[in-house]
């Protein structure tokens, strides 16, 4: 079972239609024990840094996150769910993060006149060890949606990267931890692609 993790995030129900569509059980929760008894968990995200944590923290989610990674339950976030993973972010100061992972969440900088946020269809360059990406064909498109980005501590870690100005550290991966900054859930046949091979680990 799939367990999607419920805060009231703005792409839950997205994301649970496509694993429905790939035939997988899922269940929208925030129940503890639920999540930690999931064989796979995802965290997905749309809004700001500051109201997702205040809201994780509101759920009493954050513990449970956390014990979920630590177990070694496969654990993918999407989007803002990529971005809570990591400490912190300069959309809201002062906030703490998960600190899952390493790295900074920095907005898209100005000097190259490009509009903010980034929507759109991007290619990635991937890399060929990332387990998310098996059998997925370097230079697929995705979508995004987002005005910060992840710059990773370890690069080790990245598995695809996109570029919109700024390189965007656009998927990670770190033992039990996946985490991508575009919306797999509505990147066509690229997406699913990916979500397939999540859930098949």
């Amino acid at each position: 079972m799939i367990a999607i993790i419920d805060y009231d995030a703005g792409n839950i129900r997205s994301v649970e239609k496509a694993f429905n569509f790939l035939g997988h059980e899922t269940i929208v929760t925030r129940d503890r024990d639920i999540l930690l008894s999931a064989d796979k968990v995802i965290l997905p995200g749309v809004g700001s840094f500051g109201d997702a944590m205040d809201k994780l923290n509101n759920y009493k989610l954050v513990p449970v996150i956390e014990e979920i990674c630590q177990k070694k339950t496969p654990f993918m976030g999407i989007c803002l769910g990529l971005q809570l993973l990591f400490k912190s972010s300069e959309e809201s100061k002062g906030v703490s993060g998960l600190g899952i992972l390493d790295g900074d969440i920095v907005r898209f900088s100005d000097e190259f006149g490009l509009k903010i946020p980034h929507i759109g269809w991007n290619s990635l360059e991937i890399s060929k060890d990332g387990r998310l990406f098996k059998d997925i064909s370097n230079q697929s498109y995705v979508y995004f949606v987002h005005s910060y980005y992840l710059k990773a501590k370890d690069e080790a870690i990245v598995k695809a990267t996109s570029s919109y100005g700024n390189l965007i550290h656009a998927s990670v991966e770190k033992d039990n931890i996946f985490a991508c900054q575009f919306h797999p859930e509505k990147s066509g046949e690229v997406g699913l692609k990916l979500l397939s091979n999540f859930a098949n680990l």
